[in-house]
């Protein structure tokens, strides 16, 4: 991807290095007390180690500024940060010409867990959106992951899951998330599968239509970029991930659909550009 000279996004929130608040219980204050008296040390410094390590037990703040990382690092939160405006550019007008505004979300960068809105996660669970909050959660770690683990490296990889992820938020100023929400509300767990499998692959297809408005502002893509955002939607299809964990595959268990149905809705927003390309929904009626 051609994206150094791209415009810098407002709207990342660096949480890396602040800790999730523990508590200071009683117990741990009164060994802190003794340690200290016995050798000497300053029992605030002993807090102060416990709490940062998450020994202590609940509502002392840790850290609250954040940690710098590697070289590496830093230029993918500065890459993420491009991305993000880059979605903002897209989406902005997009959404103008249908009469809805477009709020940018945050990201939110994050090392180990975060609490959100929609609850503590872990970076296991990898990056999320929040609709209670509209924010874009993401460890930076997990681009390491999709390298090392579902074999999808470079640029454009990484670039698809922002994207991916701020299409929920599209979803949100669309109004989707309130009709998924009822459609969940009505059924029962299956169905509930069914509706968020539909949602992701709308995420993916609107992944696709930024990319497409993004280059058509100017050279984006580069050669390869393509097939390396296709290996990132294939990479996460519900059913790889499964069969790499498991041997198996549990179809009804599908939350964001096979690697066939990500790569096809992403490959149809990337071609066609347009929102209406991506009606998962009415694709799926009877």
């Amino acid at each position: 991807m051609d994206w150094e000279e791209g415009r810098r996004s407002d709207n990342v929130e660096d949480r890396r290095g602040i800790g999730r608040p523990v508590a200071v219980g009683t117990g741990v204050t009164l060994i802190a007390l003794l340690v200290g008296w016995l050798f000497g040390v300053d029992p605030s410094q002993l807090l102060a180690l416990l709490t940062q390590t998450g020994t202590a037990p609940a509502s002392a703040p840790t850290s609250t500024a954040p940690v710098k990382g590697s070289p590496q690092e830093e230029r993918q939160k500065d890459f993420v940060s491009v991305v993000l405006a880059s979605t903002e550019d897209t989406w902005t007008p997009v959404l103008a010409s249908r009469g809805v505004r477009y709020p940018p979300p945050k990201l939110v960068l994050f090392r180990g867990g975060i609490d959100s809105a929609c609850g503590f996660t872990e970076s296991a669970a990898g990056p999320f959106y929040c609709p209670l909050d509209q924010r874009v959660f993401l460890d930076l770690s997990f681009f390491d992951e999709l390298t090392r683990r579902f074999g999808a490296p470079g640029d454009f990889a990484q670039a698809y899951v922002v994207a991916h992820e701020v299409g929920h938020h599209v979803q949100k100023q669309l109004g989707i998330f309130d009709k998924t929400d009822a459609l969940r509300q009505r059924g029962d767990r299956a169905l509930s599968n069914q509706v968020s499998v539909l949602q992701e692959l709308q995420a993916d297809c609107f992944a696709g239509v930024w990319a497409n408005q993004a280059n058509r502002r100017g050279p984006l893509l580069q050669p390869g970029d393509m097939e390396a955002g296709l290996r990132a939607a294939a990479a996460i299809g519900d059913d790889t991930i499964q069969k790499r964990a498991r041997g198996y595959v549990v179809p009804e268990s599908f939350t964001h659909g096979t690697s066939q149905q990500r790569v096809t809705w992403f490959s149809r927003g990337l071609k066609e550009g347009k929102l209406e390309s991506c009606d998962t929904f009415g694709a799926a009626a009877p």
